[in-house]
Parts: C-alpha cells; structure tokens; sequence
C-alpha cells in the first residue's frame, strides 16, 4: 500500500506521534495517510480524559481495550492518530484536545485551518 508524502502541517519530515501504543493508519507509529484513509487519520493528538468521553459518547471508544484486534485503550497523556474530521468537531464542541503539530501529517490541512491547530499545539504552547 503506497503512502502519501510523510510530512507534517509545516511541509517537514512527519515526526512519530506514538509507538506505545503504536497509532497510525499504517500502525507504524505515525500519522501517514494516503487514499484509502477514508477517516484521515492524520492529527496526533494528546489524549485527556474528557476527550476520551466526549470520543466514547459520540461511538468511537478509544479507551476500552480491544486485545483481539492489539488495542490497549487509551489513558489521559497518550498521543493518538484521531481523524482529522472528529478532531475538528471535539474541537467545535470545546473538547478538542492539544495536538503535536510536527507528528500531524500535511493532509490534515485539508480538514482543519493551520491557525484552528496552532491554538491546540503542545509543541508551541
């Protein structure tokens, strides 16, 4: 399966966001994405727990493991691949977590304005 370029919003090389656990569409630990990513699993986010809620309550449970298909869950402070499109409604409903702006692939761009991410960033805040 071919990727797309490996770079992060500033055109750079794309940083890791996580091997434990190991995220990505890809499960290479880095948010990469090409046509196949129908959910663009491209913004590396610093989970919380209030995200993990609002995530659960709107049908995507990240927190419950999952060991039949290798998931752990997650816990508040690990960092996550989440779909650039649920990223911008946490984001719209207050509950948007930090990101990693040099772990979040280009692609996100095309979800989410640059300045909207930049509020959120672990790596500037």
């Amino acid at each position: 399966m071919d990727m797309d370029d490996s770079l992060n919003v500033y055109g750079e090389v794309l940083k890791s966001c996580s091997e434990d656990p190991v995220t990505g569409f890809f499960r290479d630990g880095c948010c990469n994405t090409n046509g196949q990513d129908v959910g663009s699993h491209t913004v590396c986010i610093e989970a919380t727990q209030a995200f993990l809620e609002f995530s659960r309550f709107k049908g995507n449970d990240l927190s419950t493991p999952m060991p039949d298909y290798g998931f752990p869950g997650l816990k508040p402070g690990d960092r996550w691949c989440l779909c650039a499109a649920r990223w911008l409604e946490a984001h719209e409903q207050g509950m948007a977590p930090r990101v990693h702006l040099s772990r979040t692939h280009i692609k996100a761009l095309e979800i989410v304005p640059l300045d909207i991410l930049k509020r959120y960033a672990a790596d500037l805040n």
